[in-house]
């Protein structure tokens, strides 16, 4: 360890750890420092980010908050880490300093009746699964499943199941959390209800989450439904209605045939043709079969058994994306974007970006999705912004790595829980004046 960065507090953290719990080599702190933000051209040209000095591996959340105790203690900066699924940036240390890298405290500690408590670095593919063991299922996951339950809250916004139940920040899925804040004390601090929202989203900036209890709710009986269209607008034209069928799906995706021609082979997802998707209750298969096909759709496949909802999942939200930068390397990025006009004038939406094409998805009341593009510049994905907004299209860009829900609640919470702004540094925005505040389209590069 001799002639490392940070010294006293590797030292420390070793006696804590173990030689196993801690890292100061070069590869591994390579490793810890980037997280899946490459599926961004915008940020991929701006690596590297940051690189970590030590990367430490807590085994449970008490260790959690005894390792951000002894980081506050020393002055070293503070970057979780849970499996690095995260697309934005979110876990880059951009100050160096500490990767705390959760997943090894990985315990499902209870499953109650209407709840599970897990420690942060559980899988939530794995939560699920246990769930399910007990007849129950939790409300929503994320469509990379393999993500941790900490870097879910802290990250994420929604994913399989937010059909019925909305976005993470705000619903019904937290109950309680156990933080740790950067003052040096260690101390799990339990929050719970309206008291833990101002700890979701906003990627461990004012406290840092060890521990989760999350809502779960009666097992359902799901299927993995495949239709196939000649045409998109057809399969674009049912998303909404097959959203809106009882019991509420988990999951309705559509896509043009350029997806079905990325996938690996899939007998459900047939080459040439219009994809759709969905995760149905087995009670509402009928009802969406005659929708698929009263609308010139074909009814491709349906598919039970956990594996194949939760691989059905794995091509929702920014998959798609992923799958077609695969086929067609350094050819696309993606705009988060949402809003009726994604079906009412899709074809004008579909001319903002040269070669734009959009992964559609039902949510309650309105359509959202990922609209892939060829790629050209950042000046190309901003300018495409405003265009989008004056067809009635909202945007979200992923293309930056800054907090961008409830910030000023978070600066003010920040104020109280980290005082020497140690954690994941580089991911609160700056103040800005008034002026700038109210143009979106320079605060970031969002638009609401």
């Amino acid at each position: 360890m001799t002639g490392t960065a940070h010294p006293e507090l590797v030292a420390e953290l070793t006696a804590l750890l173990g030689e196993r719990g801690v890292s100061v080599d070069l590869a591994t702190r390579e490793r810890a420092s980037i997280d899946g933000c490459r599926l961004s051209p915008v940020i991929s040209a701006k690596l590297p980010l940051g690189l970590a000095d030590v990367v430490a591996y807590p085994a449970n959340a008490e260790q959690i908050g005894l390792v951000v105790a002894a980081a506050a203690r020393h002055g070293v900066p503070i970057t979780p880490r849970g499996k690095g699924t995260g697309n934005y940036g979110q876990g880059i240390p951009m100050a160096g300093g500490l990767v705390l890298d959760t997943s090894r405290a990985r315990a499902i500690l209870e499953i109650g009746d209407g709840f599970v408590t897990a420690e942060a670095g559980a899988v939530l593919a794995m939560i699920e699964n246990q769930a399910w063991a007990t007849g129950q299922q939790l409300l929503m996951y994320p469509s990379t499943a393999q993500s941790t339950i900490g870097g879910f809250l802290a990250g994420g916004s929604g994913g399989t199941g937010s059909i019925a139940h909305g976005v993470i920040a705000g619903g019904p899925f937290v109950v309680a959390l156990d933080v740790v804040h950067a003052i040096g004390d260690g101390e799990l601090v339990h929050v719970e209800g309206t008291d833990a929202q101002p700890y979701l989203h906003n990627y461990g900036t004012a406290g840092i989450i060890a521990r989760a209890t999350v809502r779960l709710e009666p097992l359902q009986e799901w299927r993995a439904f495949y239709a196939s269209f000649d045409d998109f607008h057809d399969a674009l034209g049912v998303i909404m209605a097959i959203g809106e069928l009882e019991p509420t799906p988990r999951l309705v995706s559509a896509d043009l045939p350029t997806l079905a021609d990325a996938l690996p082979a899939n007998a459900g997802i047939p080459k040439g043709r219009a994809s759709l998707r969905a995760i149905l209750d087995a009670r509402a298969v009928a009802a969406a079969s005659a929708i698929v096909e009263g609308s010139g759709g074909v009814v491709e496949d349906v598919r039970e058994g956990a594996q194949e909802i939760m691989r059905l999942s794995m091509i929702s939200y920014n998959h798609p994306i992923e799958w077609l930068q695969k086929s067609y390397p350094g050819t696309y990025f993606h705009v988060e974007v949402g809003g009726s006009a994604l079906i009412d004038r899709i074809d004008e939406v579909h001319r903002v970006y040269p070669g734009a094409m959009l992964h559609a998805e039902a949510q309650k009341g309105r359509p959202i999705g990922m609209l892939a593009a060829e790629y050209e510049s950042e000046e190309q994905v901003v300018a495409g912004f405003a265009r989008l907004a004056e067809l009635g299209v909202s945007t979200h860009n992923p293309h930056q790595w800054f907090v961008d829900v409830e910030i000023e609640r978070t600066r003010a919470l920040k104020a109280r829980t980290d005082p020497a702004s140690l954690l994941n540094p580089g991911k609160m925005p700056e103040p800005v004046p008034a002026a700038v505040a109210s143009n979106p389209l320079m605060v970031g590069g969002s638009a609401a």
